[in-house]
């Protein structure tokens, strides 16, 4: 091991000896490394044209012999070194510079040609599509209107890119290489959205407007005329651009009716009072009559069976219409006001929650809203002695008094328009002030006995 590195640096010594003779007697100096690629970077649109004709400029000027890549006295790269490193140990005299065309043969061979890379916005579906479009209409105005492209192009952009197929080289050489590359299936799509020809829609038109053609019309119509028609038509697509002839009133048994001159023009009313009126009456439906009665007697049923349970609520429930105060008789207390119910208190201690067959409450808070996630015994409100109103969580849920939480076994004052908040169903808790007025001066009077 030892032996053959030393024979390894020796043959190196003498290569490199044998470099700076020739330099030496050349009279040329060895030029400095430096790295032959480029940082890739994505390019705009108009780089991308540029780009391209540059690559064509310098395309011609390496064919007159001028090659700007590696001269005969620059120094070998790490690969070729290791090369020489590798070889034996006889000293090998310099190779001849080899050609600059086969140096540019050579690295054409070795860079991969990218074909998509300088079309732009234009994309190869876009350039088949201008194509096919102006082989069929021979109109680039009409190829503007009629072709729906992968992007937005005005009618400037769209003639400057036929121009650029039919007499830039560089743009159409790369523009065919991409269009070879497509897929057959998107080929085949981009041939079916090709734009109908006059002498199309002429034998088209010649199908009869009261007649009801089928697929075997028009395909015995493709048949008959095959160079008239485009290679990718179909009997669908034939039938399909009919229809949309015949509804633009296009065939030639179809004839427009030009507009009225003059006085002859109707107005909205004129036209109007031509409608017959005995026309416009509905059918009688005697399906939707019946469904209408039999849903009459069920809400009829429904309000008699809530009529008949009036007797078994405890607390009286009267329906809300507007903001106004409500009206406090002798008997009520204080009145917990929701937005569609209000339930009068009169009797000093009532309990709050959900009612249920086996569970029956003063104030069941379902009749407000939605109450699944209110307890079945959810609080109770009480009248003190000396006219003070509190209430008491007895449930799972918090209630909010003012915006406040009463968690469960906790209680809290209530004073007049306080706001009590229950699992999303809000209430306004109102004192009939005169009636507790009595009762705190009964209070008065009898604490000094």
């Amino acid at each position: 091991m030892a032996s053959g590195t030393a024979s390894r640096s020796e043959d190196e010594e003498s290569l490199a000896g044998q470099k700076r003779a020739s330099s030496q007697a050349l009279g040329t100096i060895p030029k400095r490394r430096s790295s032959s690629r480029f940082i890739k970077r994505k390019k705009f649109d108009d780089e991308l044209v540029e780009s391209s004709l540059a690559k064509s400029s310098t395309r011609a000027k390496g064919a007159s012999g001028v090659e700007p890549g590696r001269c005969s006295g620059s120094e070998p790269s790490s690969s070729e070194k290791k090369k020489v490193s590798k070889a034996p140990s006889t000293p090998v005299p310099p190779s001849p510079a080899p050609a600059p065309g086969l140096t540019k043969r050579v690295k054409k061979s070795k860079q991969p040609l990218q074909v998509t890379k300088d079309l732009g916005r234009w994309k190869p579906a876009d350039d088949l599509l201008l194509i096919n479009a102006v082989l069929q209409t021979n109109d680039l105005t009409s190829v503007h209107l009629g072709v729906k492209f992968s992007c937005r192009f005005t009618l400037r952009e769209v003639q400057e890119r036929w121009y650029a197929l039919l007499y830039d080289p560089v743009i159409s050489k790369l523009a065919c290489q991409a269009m070879r590359q497509l897929h057959p299936e998107a080929i085949a799509a981009i041939q079916s959205k090709a734009l109908f020809s006059k002498a199309e829609e002429q034998l088209l038109s010649k199908v009869g407007s009261t007649s009801q053609p089928t697929l075997e019309t028009f395909q015995d119509l493709l048949h008959r005329h095959p160079d008239a028609f485009y290679l990718a038509r179909t009997a669908k697509a034939l039938q399909a651009h009919w229809q949309l002839m015949k509804q633009y009133y296009l065939l030639e048994d179809q004839t427009v009716q030009p507009l009225p001159k003059g006085d002859q023009v109707l107005n909205f009313s004129d036209a109007e009072d031509l409608i017959d009126d005995s026309k416009l009456k509905d059918m009688r439906d005697e399906v939707l009559e019946h469904e209408l009665t039999v849903a009459d007697r069920r809400q009829k049923r429904e309000i008699r069976q809530l009529e008949q349970e009036l007797h078994k609520w405890q607390v009286l429930v009267d329906s809300i219409t507007g903001m106004s105060s409500p009206d406090f008789d002798n008997q009520t207390l204080a009145v917990l006001r929701g937005r569609m119910v209000r339930y009068l208190m009169r009797s000093r201690e009532i309990t709050l929650g959900r009612a249920t067959k086996d569970n029956q409450i003063d104030v069941d808070l379902s009749l407000e809203g939605p109450a699944w996630k209110i307890s079945r015994k959810q609080g109770v409100i009480k009248l003190k002695n000396n006219g003070d109103f509190f209430i008491a969580n007895e449930g799972r849920r918090p209630i909010y008094i003012d915006g406040r939480p009463v968690l469960c076994g906790s209680k809290w004052r209530l004073s007049n328009n306080s706001v009590v908040e229950i699992a999303s169903l809000r209430f306004v808790f109102l004192i009939n002030q005169d009636l507790i007025a009595l009762i705190r001066a009964e209070a008065a009077k009898i604490m000094p006995q």
